[in-house]
């Protein structure tokens, strides 16, 4: 069962409440779901800011702004993400957090400990993590956060209470991919929807994405195979580098997949705001593009709209098969925008 953040948070204040909260939270979902956001709350939970007591000119209470995440970082709360080359959370980072939790800190504070991206922990950080993970110091949090907890060993999964949160509305464009799938769906709605050579260019943007995501994430994970190898092969055999290839060649399709789910959202996600124009519903996905889904609701029939929506959900249905991606891409494009 996935979460709203905020329905997260109220679980995590009730269980702080009660004097109930765990030590480790595995804090899950698809970029822009508000899982750093969620995890700062926890942490103004735990340990409230001071309030400020200022006035404005006009003699009101000055509101005071919730800082991002990485500014809260400092003697309290200790922040790792992936920093090598081959964008790995490195062990001696993790022994560092530990060494953080067993400094001495004020009456009544918690010493927090935010992991990012923490499947991106290598076997060596992973290993290291399992320590403190088990036998945490009192007044100490663990959060976890993740796109892929899959990837996660576990013994990491088993020790941690898990929260999945859901996608938030507006919030699924916050990568570079994204928005440049949205300006080609902008382009193309400027064109007119509905010729056979505008459907195809825009399925060429689209794998040319999908392409260039597949490069960047196979040569992170190469990356990060070349530096076990280097650091473990005199230490282990042939067999344990065997298995560690094979988990990064998984590791590399399971985040293409990902990231080709993402892009196939924004899709669908699009084409539903050009159904929602038609029918006159205010709540849109994406309202900064609501004139361009108002242009093309205003051009197309409801019953024609609907068919190219189907389109793309057949599409994203065969994509879990053995079909051949290109292919089907091509056909769905095509039903679904020409």
């Amino acid at each position: 069962m996935a979460y709203t953040a905020e329905k997260a948070f109220n679980l995590i204040e009730a269980a702080h409440k009660r004097g109930r909260l765990a030590h480790a939270f595995l804090i899950t979902g698809d970029p822009g779901s508000g899982k750093s956001e969620l995890a700062t709350k926890v942490i103004n939970l735990i340990n409230p800011p001071a309030e400020s007591g200022g006035m404005n000119l006009f003699g009101e209470p000055e509101e005071v702004e919730t800082p991002k995440l990485e500014e809260l970082e400092g003697d309290l709360v200790r922040i790792v993400r992936p920093k090598s080359k081959s964008r790995r959370i490195v062990v001696d980072d993790i022994r560092g957090l530990e060494k953080s939790f067993y400094v001495a800190s004020a009456t009544g504070k918690w010493k927090v400990g935010v992991i990012e991206h923490a499947d991106r922990m290598g076997v060596g950080a992973e290993n290291a993590f399992l320590k403190t993970l088990e036998e945490p110091p009192s007044d100490c949090l663990l959060l976890l956060l993740s796109d892929a907890p899959e990837l996660l060993l576990p013994t990491i999964l088993s020790r941690c209470v898990r929260l999945p949160l859901m996608a938030s509305v507006g919030g699924r464009l916050v990568s570079e991919s994204q928005q440049e799938l949205l300006a080609s769906l902008a382009g193309l709605a400027r064109q007119g929807m509905g010729k056979i050579a505008h459907a195809l260019t825009l399925r060429a943007e689209f794998s040319a994405l999908l392409a260039r995501r597949r490069a960047e994430i196979t040569k992170i994970n190469d990356l990060a195979l070349k530096e076990e190898t280097s650091k473990y092969k005199n230490t282990t055999d042939g067999e344990w580098l065997k298995r560690r290839e094979d988990f990064y060649k998984g590791h590399t399709e399971s985040e293409y997949l990902g990231e080709r789910d993402r892009l196939l959202e924004v899709l669908i996600a699009w084409l539903g705001d050009v159904v929602r124009q038609k029918c006159s519903v205010e709540r849109l996905d994406f309202p900064s593009e609501k004139e361009t889904t108002a242009m093309v609701a205003a051009g197309n029939d409801l019953s024609e709209l609907l068919q190219r929506m189907d389109a793309l959900e057949n599409l994203r249905a065969n994509l879990e098969t053995n079909v051949q991606e290109q292919l089907a891409l091509e056909v769905a494009f095509l039903k679904a925008f020409a």
